[in-house]
């Protein structure tokens, strides 16, 4: 695969097999891809594609017991695969930051909103509590989040699930981080969330220049945001195109198929507003 300097992500032959009672099961296979700057790749798929595993793949989140993991991974030159727990841990959150499909799942109830943000800037940064408040209501202020000050004193509980992922890739932002994988990050949502998670990731990839793995079924989703997208079916890569190609002129069967059934979004249409 040719580097460039703008690209940020290279998978190469990348294999996942997972040890059963019945023997080994492969997941993904031949899995090949690399990511620009800045930019957005959509990876979709029907469930059970193998979209999820590709992403928990790059950040080494499989348990090495059962699971085998072949190829290289790398970010910024730096190769993941292979990682130890500790080292990952210092590239999770920093270097790749993670949306999950239920925001309700990355917060711990006990702890206020503010303590768990200001816990994720601590455990990567030299920053005082104090300085990491004022870096977390910036972050906050800069994505259009209302009212910060109250945010951070609420609990998970007490925020809506838009809002709740709205808090969520704050969070992941608030580090600058090369990577973001969002893993349908819109799906548990209504429309109107659904638009404002959208513009949100959009305007953390035009501001900060991260780039976003952008993971969903939903091609109405792929097709607003997307600067290139990969297919993927039964573990494997059936096509991969820039977006704009792959709408217009898609070649593999499968895709054809998901086009016919895609909704859609009009994101440039449909004024929105920033609500709790």
């Amino acid at each position: 695969m040719e580097i460039n300097n703008s690209d940020i992500l290279h998978v190469n032959d990348l294999h996942v097999k997972v040890r059963t009672a019945d023997g080994v099961v492969t997941l993904v296979q031949d899995i090949n891809f690399k990511m620009k700057r800045g930019h957005i790749l959509g990876l979709v798929g029907e469930s059970g594609s193998g979209k999820t595993v590709t992403s928990m793949s790059i950040l080494q989140l499989h348990d090495r017991k059962n699971m085998n993991i072949e190829g290289s991974i790398t970010l910024q030159g730096k190769e993941l695969n292979g990682l130890g727990n500790k080292e990952m841990q210092k590239i999770r959150g920093k270097d790749i930051a993670f949306i999950m499909q239920n925001p309700m799942n990355s917060f711990t109830p006990i702890f206020t909103i503010g303590q768990q943000f200001v816990e994720t800037i601590s455990t990567h940064t030299s920053l005082k509590k104090k300085q990491a408040k004022e870096l977390v209501i910036d972050v906050m202020k800069r994505v259009n989040l209302p009212d910060p000050d109250r945010l951070l004193k609420s609990y998970p509980f007490q925020l809506s699930g838009g809002m709740l992922q709205r808090v969520m890739i704050a969070m992941a932002a608030c580090l600058h981080p090369s990577l973001i994988i969002a893993d349908e990050p819109t799906t548990a949502l209504d429309p109107h969330n659904q638009l404002i998670v959208l513009r949100l990731l959009d305007k953390i990839r035009s501001e900060y220049g991260t780039s976003i793995l952008l993971i969903s079924h939903d091609l109405g989703v792929i097709s607003e945001m997307a600067d290139d997208v990969i297919v993927m079916k039964h573990g494997r890569i059936v096509e991969s195109a820039n977006v704009i190609e792959l709408f217009d002129n898609p070649q593999h069967e499968y895709t054809k198929k998901l086009l016919r059934t895609r909704p859609t979004l009009y994101l440039q249409k449909h004024p929105y507003t920033y609500m709790v």
